[in-house]
């Protein structure tokens, strides 16, 4: 009898592979005798390192060795390779509709992913806009197994086990355990696209409340850009117990396992908060031009610690790449660093209660 085999392809971006972890790993559990590959860029390979062992990871180096068509025809023959007995595309971009297509040529089991376009447009309407709750990135991927006949129930929880990630894996400076009684509080001031980005002077002073009001806390900054880097170095020479994590850790592997033992994130709509979030962290996410109704919400994150400002505007763009209509970015200026720090404080005194 042939194994069940699925290839799950979803290319990029980083934030939106991480949200595929808790649907895989919840099929994994729930279908241990069906064989999962995971098809993604190089980098997303840590995300997966903790699975099921029926999960495996393909790397797909979409910009040199499968680049353009050639290169996609070549991918899809060494996909052919692996018997897979269903195709599940989780991303449905025009890469990924080249394999479908192929995939669907050959007769084979093939779904892809529903983005609700017509909802998301309706969502950052100017005129007639509805503000209502999409399906979430999880439900959608969920509903593209289910309809591949794999329905899955989604109760992912963490990629580590209770106590988090090993430190020992972490680089000298990061294994100093915590202290009974200190904070582990990370940040991650930066996004994709400007409108999802706090102002830093802003989010400077949320760093220096928190350390006034826990001086004895660590401070551990995310953001990997050469412009992120500069300023995150900045503010760890300026502010005690603070430090660029992620110019230290040397990629997603560390920063994950770091991510497990934050007592909070504080992040943006970004790839940081998805992050903390499969890693099984609270993270008090700040919204502007976009809205977690929109579906990308962190796994398990609760709605009250969405930061956020009501403007008739918001949300103006699903991924935050559009101009402000308003041209001032009033949706992040409107939100005063207080009221992030006491979201904050609430999280770590829920967590330690």
């Amino acid at each position: 009898m042939r194994t069940e085999h699925i290839l799950i392809i979803r290319f990029s971006a980083l934030g939106d592979v991480a949200m595929t972890v808790p649907v895989v790993d919840s099929l994994a559990r729930q279908y241990p005798d069906v064989r999962i590959t995971m098809l993604s860029r190089p980098f997303a390979r840590p995300f997966f390192e903790y699975m099921p062992p029926n999960v495996g990871f393909m790397e797909a180096d979409l910009k040199n060795e499968y680049y353009g068509v050639k290169g996609l025809n070549a991918l899809y023959r060494r996909l052919t390779a692996k018997n897979f007995t269903a195709i599940a595309d989780f991303h449905s971009v025009l890469r990924s509709d080249y394999l479908r297509m192929r995939f669907n040529i050959d007769r084979y089991r093939v779904e892809h992913v529903d983005k609700h376009r017509s909802e998301r447009k309706m969502l950052v309407s100017r005129s007639d806009k509805h503000l209502v709750q999409l399906p979430t990135s999880f439900q959608n991927y969920a509903d593209v197994l289910a309809r591949l006949g794999y329905p899955v129930r989604l109760d992912f929880k963490s990629l580590f086990p209770a106590g988090g990630g090993a430190i020992g894996r972490l680089p000298e400076a990061f294994r100093t355990p915590k202290a009974d009684g200190e904070k582990w509080i990370g940040i991650a001031p930066f996004a994709a696209h400007t409108g999802k980005i706090y102002p830093l002077p802003m989010m400077e002073e949320v760093v220096r409340s928190l350390a006034a009001r826990h001086p004895s806390c660590r401070l551990f900054l995310f953001g990997g850009g050469e412009d992120e880097t500069a300023a995150l170095d900045a503010w760890s020479s300026r502010f005690d117990r603070c430090v660029n994590a992620s110019a230290r850790l040397g990629g997603i592997a560390c920063e994950l396992i770091l991510m497990s033992h934050l007592d909070v994130m504080i992040s943006m709509d970004s790839a940081n908060m998805h992050m903390a979030s499969i890693a099984g962290t609270p993270v008090v996410s700040v919204w502007g031009a976009t809205h977690p109704y929109a579906g990308f919400m962190g796994w398990g994150q609760h709605p009250d610690n969405a930061v956020q400002t009501d403007l008739p505007c918001r949300p103006c763009s699903i991924y935050g790449n559009k101009p402000c209509l308003r041209g001032d970015c009033l949706c992040m200026k409107n939100i005063p660093p207080e009221e992030i720090v006491e979201r904050a404080e609430i999280v770590m005194k829920k967590r330690h209660s």
